[in-house]
């Protein structure tokens, strides 16, 4: 990051992520972290009806084959870590190879990789959703909220994530902010007509924590809960301009648990 590791007086977005991971540490995280048990915290808090339909989990790799998958297009992914497999056409697609991929995946432990103490005691698992895709055939734009102590501070909306990835930012408001965080700019992107409900949604979800970002998608007029993450790039995630991990990191005030 080019700036030595304060953990005794943090100031910079990075450094509180990381003061966080050893300060921060409850059953809470581990639940919500697993894509799959997060499931039920997300019915608890505001309904089942925002959740991805669910096709299946599983443990065994030899599940995803074509007998065992929908005609439907669907989006394979371990409960424990980051990747995704994409499958529009379970035909046309290279399931030996997703099959080795996803075997190499749950013999890992993701705490390893960047010390976030929440992956470490998650049973790795195998979900299969539903593919959200647009009128298009796309799939939707990926809305995060940035939440600190259960307020949205930033609005991330990325997009082309499978592609070419890049990164819009916004305030509450919708107000452009004019810098990058870990990827390039993107396009400006319109307003959702769903901003004010998919802002209440994501503070419902961060009370219980002094930070989290909630991702969330919208189509069809309808709001569907992507994932929660405690530690954005594993707090090693850059800016362009670098004072804006400090700018940002003064909105965070922290707290052990």
């Amino acid at each position: 990051m080019k700036y030595n590791l304060n953990l005794k007086n943090p100031k910079s977005f990075n450094e509180k992520l990381q003061w966080l991971k050893i300060n921060d540490r409850t059953k809470l995280h581990t639940k919500c972290a697993d894509k799959y048990l997060v499931r039920e915290y997300i019915e608890e808090k505001i309904g089942k009806e925002y959740l991805i339909p669910l096709i299946f989990v599983t443990d065994k790799i030899e599940d995803i084959s074509i007998e065992k998958l929908p005609d439907f297009p669907v989006i394979i992914k371990p409960n424990h870590s980051r990747g995704a497999y994409i499958i529009k056409d379970k035909f046309k697609s290279n399931l030996k190879s997703i099959q080795k991929k996803l075997k190499d995946e749950l013999k890992v432990n993701f705490y390893y990789r960047t010390r976030e103490w929440q992956y470490k005691h998650i049973k790795p698992l195998i979900i299969v959703e539903k593919l959200l895709l647009d009128e298009n055939n796309q799939i939707p734009s990926d809305y995060k909220f940035l939440c600190m102590n259960g307020k949205v501070q930033l609005i991330q909306v990325d997009v082309d994530r499978f592609d070419k990835h890049e990164k819009t930012l916004y305030n509450k408001n919708w107000e452009r902010q004019d810098f990058e965080f870990n990827f390039p700019k993107g396009k400006d992107i319109k307003k959702p007509k769903l901003l004010e409900k998919m802002i209440e949604i994501s503070e419902i979800l961060s009370k219980d924590f002094i930070f989290v970002r909630v991702d969330l998608y919208t189509l069809q007029d309808k709001i569907y809960f992507g994932e929660l993450t405690f530690h954005p790039a594993g707090g090693f995630g850059w800016f362009n301009p670098p004072e804006f991990d400090f700018i940002l990191g003064e909105k965070l005030i922290l707290k052990k648990t």
